[in-house]
């Protein structure tokens, strides 16, 4: 049986081009969202963790001092870097690694920050303990998700549609599962922010490299919720297409 960390290669290999010229992912607003609400500034020492194809390490890097990224998958960091020199940004690096253990020592960093990661981690708690011990004392940490909703049913109706169109895919947290990694981990409580992403989902299909033959289900899945809301993504019909908003939040300690 393949391990979590070979799905996580193998579908974000797959997605390296395509995650990172899609428009939401790309978003400006959305990104200056996350630098502002982490409180960047120009003194600031950021590691980016799972940084995919290094849009968010790259946007930090206009503002930072030094920005790292790392990601497990080495497709994306060959996309990131490729980014970083077509923006011909010499205060960022990226580099293929594990973020159980991070390979860095203790009180490295001023700002840890992971975007639309932490529902791909079997273990988030972990990970944001991993956070915390390479942030120094008076950094921040910051956690970008999307949040899965508060009514179980439609979160299980939810993570079972994520499972089928993304194999990588561990579990969407809910804002109050979020807010309970942080105090776990003894940071203090977060500041949280709040942003609605708007998807079309049949590029969010193209996108996607789901087990063959499940591609009709996913569909009919989402085609599905328009009557109910059954996979709590508002999904609706817009000028003949299948929309869905995800609500996502950053925290920041």
């Amino acid at each position: 049986m393949s391990s979590h960390h070979d799905t996580v290669r193998d579908q974000f290999s797959r997605q390296a081009i395509p995650f990172s010229t899609a428009p939401s992912m790309r978003d400006d607003k959305a990104l200056q969202l996350l630098i502002d609400a982490a409180a960047t500034n120009a003194a600031d020492t950021v590691l980016d963790v799972a940084c995919g194809p290094g849009l968010v390490a790259c946007a930090f890097a206009k503002v930072a001092r030094q920005v790292t990224g790392i990601d497990l998958t080495p497709a994306m960091i060959d996309r990131a870097q490729a980014l970083a020199n077509e923006r011909q940004l010499g205060n960022v690096g990226f580099q293929v690694g594990d973020v159980l253990p991070l390979p860095y020592p203790d009180t490295t960093f001023s700002l840890v920050v992971s975007r639309f990661a932490f529902h791909h981690f079997p273990n988030p708690a972990a990970v944001l303990a991993e956070m915390r011990r390479v942030c120094r004392p008076g950094g921040r940490v910051a956690v970008a998700d999307l949040m899965a909703s508060p009514d179980p049913k439609k979160a299980a109706a939810f993570h079972r549609m994520e499972m089928l169109r993304d194999p990588s895919h561990a579990r969407a947290l809910t804002l109050e599962e979020l807010r309970t990694l942080f105090a776990r981990a003894g940071l203090r409580p977060p500041t949280e922010t709040f942003w609605r992403m708007e998807v079309d989902v049949e590029g969010l299909l193209e996108r996607s490299f789901p087990a063959a033959g499940n591609l009709e289900v996913i569909r009919q899945m989402y085609v599905d919720s328009v009557a109910d809301d059954a996979l709590g993504l508002a999904t609706r019909r817009e000028n003949g297409r299948v929309r869905i908003t995800y609500a996502n939040v950053i925290l920041c300690a």
